[in-house]
């Protein structure tokens, strides 16, 4: 089997070139080589020679042996040819001319010096040589030789560049050199050349081709004075990726690998001081074809079909052909060739071979090569039995296939039993060899045979045939009518043949149902074998639809479908539009919602302001808004309040879900109607009247612009005086007048309005102007102490008098012997009271304490200070006496200094003298221990110097 070729071109050190073209796995083959179509005999004498299937050329000579050589392979499978090869001969001659005349320039002018290379074949180099070897011309912006015509360009002549120049050609193949005859470059003396625009002399070509991952060079350069500039870009605007090389300094483009994105039209710019001149080329972009899908090796029975892909990319778009045995295919009855496939129907044991699938287009071929085997078999049914039981339904239908493997096709033919099938009307054996049996009945049950053979022998195979008794659902279809929150019983109730396992599947609206998802709502129920009943608990409206109960068995299956109608509360309208609005009423209009199968029988309207603490509901006109309308007048609302409304729709089972809001609409404002609330107010300082009310709520103001109008007249005056406070948020009011007597009466009212209008005064309140502070102190002051913690203080109230200094109640100063008066404490009373009890002070500890009267203005003068010292306190301290911890406490008082005790015997006594008065308890004395004295009765005296003590024993 031989799958490829390569061809090898190598020069040789003994002066021939020898062009080999290699053959790979091509065991027990043939070789023939092809030259220009014409098949090459080598023999003895001949300067060809083959070797092992490469082919070896002598003593080449470029006329006889230049051209496309292919190699063709044959063995016992079929013939394949190569890719074809190409050999050419590089060559290089010398220059004809052998002198050159003199080229004459202005200084400042642009000159083109002509290389003419010689006759050659193969890519050359150029280089130019500067008066003497081996001094080189060094490109620069000034001086650019090209690779594609090999002249030398000099943008500006300046002086040293007068001197001659010789053209040097090197081929790359064959390394040699040539120099053509030098060219004198001479200067002018009739002046030198005067600025010009630049001249591009060195342009882009129209279309150039790029193959596919090549590199690219572009040339461009142009004449003019000053130096001009060389830029590079590409007309469609898209910059040049990071691979592209601008040599600027030589105006050559390069741009490496080049790839399909990089094609287009390039664009080469010259500028100098004097103007800009631009040259256009475009790159075309293409593929030699590259095989991305291959034909497979293939073995096929006689009668078969065969279908081959063979697939290439390439630009532009490969064409195809193929081959059999190293010859063209051509399209014919079986054979059909059609964008690259391939296929064979019928095949006989001729078709065997080998096949080449070519793709080319202009740039190149590649081949791809498979082998196609004919194989010819008996009957066999080792790998295609019959199925061994094959169930029926009565009333079915049943195909039995049969399917051996032979080559090529024979006869098939069917027994039951031992006996031959009889074919009728309703048994038939297929064109395929298939038996199908049609409305079966019991009488179709038993065992069958299908026998294959062909003209290398015979096979057969075995299988039975069961019918069984058709599966139908005893559940009549239905349509059920339920309501939201409701659980319901989908039954599917079938008979079947007892000896067949049911299969019971459910879908809703055309999906499977998943029991154990779906959040637990379906739920199998069907407890009999034959029963697939299911549940659905807390129906909700996405569960109407069509249910469908679907019975399976080996034989047979079967579908029932039952409409479920889910009624619950209407959906949400939609489109709620405020239509026209005034201060105090909406008109508004809505959309209804689905009614959910129970016809809405009213709308609820709703509204919310920034104001309000959610959504509230609101008076309408109609009061009650039927479930036929769409339109209905929301009253009594706020003016110059913005508001947002929602409709609810109700139906029989309930209440739906709230409609989106409308659009936030405004009433329009009008002249305020409530005034503030709690006015009141006096205190503040001398000659003032403070005035103090609960500002209105911003939803009651109406309009914008809102303020307030404070007005008041002392008693007894009939006019009134105003004063305009244009803040919403000011809560107070203070008139100064150094003419106001202190606690004077006055009447006052506060009104409203706002840009609209004035509104209302509020009612008349009476307002005492700012008093002044008491102006005497109060007398006889006196104090004691109640205990070490407590001390009373009372003192004789202030007259009330003509001069209006009220008094509203006292302030009682205390602070101790070591603290500032600044640092006193206060405790104050109210009204007429005359002495109060300061708790919290603490004992033994001298006191100083002053008492002012006061009232709304401040605190009078205070009274003279008086001492007082607090009791001391008691100190309850208690002592362990008993010497065991089942001894008692016993506890003596007298007001002597002497006392007798009867203690029993048999016990010690521990006996502390402690003295004690109105300030407490004092410290104890010392322990007395008295020892226990057995048998005997003790009687002690004891004697203590100071009075009131208490005796604890």
């Amino acid at each position: 089997h031989l799958e490829h070729f390569s061809l090898i071109c190598a020069s040789c050190r003994s002066c021939y070139t020898k062009a080999v073209i290699k053959r790979a796995n091509a065991a027990m083959a043939t070789v023939r080589w092809k030259l220009n179509g014409t098949e090459i005999s080598p023999r003895s004498g001949s300067h060809y020679s083959l070797s092992g299937g490469n082919l070896r050329i002598s003593h080449l000579n470029k006329d006889h042996d230049a051209g496309t050589y292919q190699c063709l392979a044959s063995n016992s499978f079929g013939t394949i040819v190569s890719r074809e090869a190409s050999l050419t001969f590089a060559y290089l001659e010398n220059f004809k001319t052998h002198k050159r005349s003199s080229v004459s320039v202005r200084e400042g002018q642009g000159v083109v010096l002509l290389c003419g290379p010689p006759p050659h074949s193969g890519d050359l180099v150029f280089s130019w040589i500067f008066n003497e070897y081996p001094t080189f011309v060094k490109q620069d912006t000034r001086r650019f030789i090209s690779q594609e015509t090999g002249n030398l360009y000099i943008a500006m002549v300046e002086p040293s560049d007068v001197g001659n120049y010789t053209c040097v050609v090197t081929n790359t193949v064959t390394k040699s050199r040539v120099q053509g005859p030098p060219a004198p470059l001479v200067l002018r003396s009739d002046g030198v050349m005067g600025e010009y625009e630049p001249k591009i002399e060195v342009q882009v070509p129209e279309v150039v081709h790029v193959a596919k991952g090549s590199t690219v060079k572009l040339e461009c350069f142009a004449l003019g004075n000053p130096v001009p500039s060389i830029n590079w870009r590409r007309v469609d605007g898209v910059p040049f990726p990071r691979k592209v090389d601008m040599r600027k300094a030589s105006g050559v483009l390069e741009i490496p690998y080049f790839q399909q994105e990089d094609a287009g039209t390039y664009e080469c710019v010259a500028e100098n001081s004097r103007g800009s001149n631009a040259a256009k080329g475009k790159l075309s972009f293409y593929a030699p074809p590259h095989l991305i899908e291959k034909p497979q090796e293939a073995q096929k029975l006689i009668d078969d079909s065969l279908v081959w892909e063979c697939k290439a990319t390439g630009k532009p778009k490969p064409s195809y052909r193929w081959m059999k045995n190293g010859e063209n295919l051509e399209a014919a009855e079986r054979v059909q060739v059609a964008d690259g496939a391939l296929s064979i129907s019928r095949l006989t044991l001729s078709d065997a071979g080998m096949y080449q699938c070519v793709a080319g287009n202009k740039h190149g071929e590649v081949y791809s090569n498979a082998e196609l085997r004919i194989i010819a078999v008996a009957p066999d049914f080792s790998h295609n039995q019959l199925r061994s039981q094959t169930l029926v339904r009565v009333g079915g239908d049943v195909l039995i296939e049969c399917k051996p493997k032979m080559s090529p096709w024979g006869v098939i033919s069917w027994r039951k039993g031992s006996e031959a099938l009889q074919e009728s009307n309703r048994v038939s054996v297929l064109d395929s060899g298939n038996l199908r049996v049609w409305n079966a009945t019991q009488s179709d049950a038993g065992l069958y045979t299908c026998v294959a053979r062909n003209q290398f022998g015979v096979a057969s195979s075995t299988g039975s045939v069961t019918v069984k008794e058709p599966t139908s659902i005893t559940t009549l279809p239905s349509t059920l009518d339920i309501t939201v929150g409701e659980s319901v019983v989908l039954p599917c109730q079938v008979s079947h043949d007892p000896s067949l396992e049911l299969k019971f599947t459910w879908f809703f609206n055309e999906q499977l149902i998943h029991f154990g998802s779906h959040g637990g709502f379906f739920e199998k129920v069907g407890g009999q074998h034959s029963a697939g009943d299911i549940m659905i608990r807390n129906i909700q409206l996405r569960h109407a639809g069509k249910y469908t109960c679907a019975v399976q068995t080996k034989v047979d299956s079967i579908s029932i479908a039952a409409d479920l109608v889910v009624r619950g509360p209407p959906g949400p309208p939609t489109s709620v539009h405020v239509e026209e609005i005034t201060d105090t009423t909406a008109s508004l209009s809505w959309r209804p919602g689905p009614d959910n199968h129970s016809p809405i029988t009213a709308y609820t309207i709703q509204a919310r302001t920034p104001f309000s603490l959610g959504w509230q509901a609101v008076t309408t006109v109609p009061e009650v808004v039927g479930g036929h309308r769409l339109t209905a007048t929301v009253i009594d609302l706020s003016p110059w309040v913005e508001y947002e409304f929602r409709v609810l729709a109700s139906n029989a089972v309930g209440t739906g879900e709230p409609s989106k809001p409308s659009k936030q609409a405004r009433t329009k404002g009008t002249s305020p109607k409530v005034t503030p609330a709690n006015v009141s107010g006096g205190g503040g300082s001398r000659s003032e009247l403070v005035i103090t009310w609960e500002p209105v709520p911003e939803e009651l103001q109406n309009g914008p612009g809102f303020g307030y109008v404070v007005a008041f007249r002392p008693h007894g005056s009939t006019g009134w005086m105003q004063a305009a406070v244009p803040s919403p948020e000011t809560s107070k009011y203070v008139f100064k007048n150094e003419s106001i007597q202190p606690f004077s009466p006055f009447h006052v009212k506060v009104g409203v309005y706002n840009n609209e209008g004035e509104g209302p005064f509020g009612p008349v309140t009476n307002i005492y102007s700012a008093e002044e502070e008491p102006g005497r102190a109060p007398t006889r002051v006196r104090a004691k102490s109640l205990s070490a913690s407590e001390m009373e203080v009372w003192w004789k109230a202030l007259p009330w008098n003509a001069s209006k200094k009220r008094v509203l109640g006292y302030e009682v100063r205390y602070w101790s012997g070591s603290e500032r008066e600044d640092t006193a404490s206060v405790q104050k009373t109210v009204g007429n009271q005359t002495s109060t009890v300061i708790r919290g002070v603490k004992g033994s500890s001298t006191y100083c304490i002053s008492v002012r009267a006061y009232n709304t203005a401040g605190t009078g003068p205070p009274s003279a200070a008086v001492n007082v010292t607090t009791k001391k306190p008691r100190k309850y301290r208690p002592e362990s006496h008993p010497l065991n911890r089942h001894s008692r406490l016993n506890v003596m008082e007298t007001n002597t200094t002497s006392v007798e005790l009867a203690l029993p015997t048999d016990e010690d006594y521990i006996i502390q003298i402690k003295p004690f008065g109105e300030g407490g308890e004092g410290s104890s004395s010392r322990q007395i221990t008295i020892p226990r004295i057995p048998g005997q009765c003790s009687l002690l005296s004891l004697m203590a110097i100071n009075e009131g003590c208490c005796c604890c024993f």
